[in-house]
């Protein structure tokens, strides 16, 4: 089973564990246009590794080897995040799969649900907990 942590409490293992990864499994288009976590106040780097390739959604067959690359070890702690907690989970249940047992998903992802407008970054999620996030 992948426990749902919250925003955070991912940031916080982020910040003070050295084994600790974010990986946001989204796709180029929503990192430029939408934004990422920003780990740099806390000396890390966010690892972007999509879970699907647009325009089809196919899953990405390199989605793995690019966990390897990132140098992310089989007993570190891995938090993946996405839009809203969806594709995280699905992309923290392959990784475990490959032997990837200390993963999480982020709950409400980088940008939660919508609120009554329509508008997602205001209800849930990485944005709305205030967490340190930029532009692409």
């Amino acid at each position: 089973m992948i426990d749902d942590i919250s925003p955070a409490a991912a940031w916080a293992a982020v910040s003070g564990r050295p084994n600790a990864h974010l990986v946001d499994v989204r796709t180029p288009m929503e990192w430029e246009h939408i934004g990422v976590p920003d780990l740099s106040g806390a000396g890390r780097t966010l690892v972007r590794d999509s879970w699907q390739l647009p325009p089809a959604g196919q899953i990405n067959p390199d989605f793995l080897t690019t966990l390897e690359q990132a140098g992310i070890g089989k007993t570190d702690e891995i938090y993946f995040i996405c839009r809203s907690g969806a594709r995280s989970m699905a992309a923290a249940h392959a990784a475990y799969d490959a032997g990837y047992h200390n993963v999480f998903n982020v709950a409400d992802g980088f940008e939660g649900p919508e609120d009554a407008t329509g508008s997602r970054g205001r209800l849930a999620g990485w944005q709305a907990s205030e967490l340190p996030w930029t532009r692409g």
